[in-house]
């Protein structure tokens, strides 16, 4: 493989983490960092427990350099998720760049499938036992219409799809609304740790992923920039005992 391809392939395993919407205070109030954090804890755990399974179709796209309007190259896979099994993809449709579509986001899908594996995935939720947390002053914030606290959060463990950056979860129940920042370690040498950001909007009651968008600088192809955006879930949940 030349360094070109292999600094390829590899740049693409800062990104499965897959711009932000600015934040704005509307409260003085600073509640204690533990009980949130046990509101994140709790959040998460509810969506473990009761989502079964969910399809969702996924949009790619791979941009080169500074140029986001026209992309080098796109893919529309429809993903399944089985709650111990993990994920599976199916090609909808694909265009653009040969090279980037097999190296960049067949290589992406296979990472994240890998990521989503019984065993793995437990150590990438975003709670306390995977992250250190810590809520950061300034009370309640308003994002997307929806009140938030804003904690930041530091990685137990370094790895490509670990973030040290911020956390914004709903007030109300502490489920993810957004998380930014930037991958705890690179792939690789000759790549920077990507830039990430994600956000999720309440499906069914449970936050589930609608954009994202991952940067990454390498020595030898520049700036690569890859966008998720996620649409029509359809969401299987635990039967009501």
């Amino acid at each position: 493989m030349s360094g070109w391809r292999l600094c390829t392939a590899q740049a693409v395993l800062a990104v499965s983490f897959l711009v932000w919407p600015g934040t704005e205070a509307v409260t003085a109030q600073q509640p204690d960092s533990a009980s949130v954090i046990a509101l994140v804890d709790a959040a998460a755990k509810a969506r473990i427990d009761h989502v079964e399974s969910y399809t969702v179709t996924e949009l790619y796209a791979v941009y080169r350099g500074k140029d986001e309007t026209h992309p080098a190259a796109e893919m529309t896979v429809q993903t399944l998720y089985r709650k111990g099994s993990g994920k599976s993809y199916t090609i909808l449709s694909e265009s653009g760049s040969a090279f980037i579509r097999n190296h960049v986001l067949r290589t992406l899908l296979g990472n994240e499938k890998t990521i989503n594996l019984p065993g793995n995935v437990e150590h990438s939720w975003f709670t306390s036992a995977n992250y250190e947390m810590q809520l950061k002053l300034g009370g309640v914030q308003l994002l997307d219409g929806r009140e938030c606290f804003s904690l930041a959060i530091h990685p137990k463990r370094k790895a490509p799809n670990m973030i040290e950056g911020t956390l914004m979860v709903d007030a109300k129940d502490g489920s993810i609304v957004q998380i930014e920042g930037t991958a705890s370690q690179s792939p690789s040498i000759f790549t920077e740790a990507a830039q990430v950001m994600r956000h999720y909007i309440s499906v069914n009651g449970y936050a589930m992923a609608t954009h994202a968008r991952a940067v990454s600088d390498s020595l030898f192809i520049g700036r690569t920039t890859v966008t998720i955006d996620y649409l029509d879930y359809k969401i299987q949940l635990r039967p009501t005992r």
